[in-house]
């Protein structure tokens, strides 16, 4: 879900930074209200959810909470800059929630962390976004439930492409020819995040190659991307990229206040950008890398998990069941009341008519076409390491190819320690 607030804090990429489980354990647990006291029927259960930006996000989770009558459920809804962190700290305390919204991620099912949900999930899996079901699935047992599937791609002015004279790129060599013939003293051509990482898994799957390959081994470190490390490096040099914004890409102001004529962004904005601009926008995706890319969208999105080291496991799991199984209407209203996203349940897509027309329409489609998911064996020690390729190679001058083959060799190290 989006992030329109003033937080510096990427909520919508898979979250920067190595998590350190050791290093957060000196942190203490966020929040002085542990919802440990029950004051209500059955367990007490505590969910944390990082702080959504659009307005009605926290009062929507905290209704459907106070609807269950399973368990007296708080909600910690976590501000600032480092969800992530406050969150691994917390799980390593005895105030540990009991259910937590985050991303798929190995390394929690191999240090037992998340509860199998395999039982719940079982009865309505054809149900789900089969790409959702196997992002969250290793040994054949499912962890976490997705509750919003969030995909993310340029968005850009209509209106500023025909005064101009250009049409919608489809390779990154036209992004950045037309980059160039939108900027004006005024505006700036494109822009795709403070520090260009939001756009990294794109640039691997447009050049035709996969952070992974199907038995967990580096498939990144091509010509293909180099090629496009370079090529981001022209545009990064150009002048034509809108640098340091004062909201990073997953708030959509630089595109509404224009200052871009180009944004990457997610779905999820599509209402206040529609609020600031009407029918002055579309949508593409990221453009074909070289001769064996292909356009591609990223889905980002989060999901729902049960802490295994809790207190109240079974109860949790009820909760869980019970909110993103059961209650359709509620994950309806989540996905399309608060910014756009698409629900992660097929029948629930299918029936939602906010996505039926028009820019969400145009959205789903791009979805459908070109989405790529979350690799669940894809760390976060991992996405710190292709950070430091973006880093060196494109902001700085490193050598592409140098800096692919060192990532490469750190990814292994990564995937020897988790699959032998």
């Amino acid at each position: 879900m989006s992030a329109l607030s003033n937080s510096n804090w990427d909520r919508r990429n898979v979250l920067r930074a190595a998590m350190g489980l050791a290093a957060a354990g000196g942190l203490t647990a966020c929040g002085g209200n542990t919802g440990r006291s029950s004051g209500g029927s059955g367990d007490a259960l505590v969910q944390y959810f990082h702080a959504y930006g659009e307005a009605g996000t926290e009062q929507a989770i905290k209704k459907y909470a106070k609807a269950y009558k399973g368990a007296n459920v708080t909600t910690q809804w976590i501000t600032g800059s480092n969800f992530e962190q406050k969150l691994f700290a917390a799980l390593l305390t005895k105030n540990a929630p009991d259910v937590f919204e985050f991303h798929p991620q190995i390394q929690l099912i191999k240090s037992g962390q998340v509860a199998d949900l395999t039982d719940i999930i079982d009865p309505v899996k054809d149900d789900f976004n089969q790409a959702d079901i196997t992002s969250h699935t290793v040994d054949g047992k499912i962890y976490g439930v997705r509750m919003i599937d969030d995909p993310q791609f340029f968005f850009y002015r209509p209106s500023l492409f025909e005064k101009a004279k250009v049409e919608v790129p489809t390779t990154l060599e036209e992004l950045i020819e037309v980059s160039a013939k939108l900027k004006t003293s005024k505006i700036k051509g494109a822009y795709l995040g403070n520090d260009l990482t939001p756009v990294q898994h794109n640039l691997i799957w447009s050049a035709g190659a996969d952070t992974l390959t199907a038995d967990n081994k580096p498939a990144f470190n091509t010509d293909g991307v180099a090629e496009g490390l370079k090529q981001l490096r022209t545009l990064f040099t150009s002048g034509n990229l809108l640098l340091g914004a004062p909201a990073d890409w997953w708030d959509p102001s630089a595109f509404t206040q224009g200052l871009t004529a180009i944004q990457w962004c997610g779905m999820w904005a599509m209402p206040a950008m529609q609020q600031a601009l009407g029918d002055d926008i579309g949508i593409f995706p990221f453009p074909k890398v070289g001769s064996a890319g292909q356009e591609s969208v990223y889905n980002g999105g989060w999901s729902m998990f049960v802490n295994a080291k809790g207190k109240n496991v079974e109860a949790a799991k009820e909760y869980v069941k019970w909110l993103w199984i059961d209650q359709k209407e509620y994950q309806e209203d989540w996905a399309t009341s608060y910014g756009f996203h698409i629900p992660p349940r097929t029948s629930l897509a299918e029936s939602a008519t906010k996505l039926k027309t028009g820019l969400p329409a145009d959205g789903v489609k791009l979805f459908n076409e070109f989405g790529h998911f979350d690799n669940i064996g894809w760390t976060q020690a991992m996405i710190a390491s292709f950070n430091d390729v973006m880093a060196n190679s494109v902001r700085k001058d490193d050598d592409p190819k140098a800096q692919l083959a060192a990532c490469e060799k750190k990814v292994d190290t990564e995937l020897k320690k988790l699959f032998g």
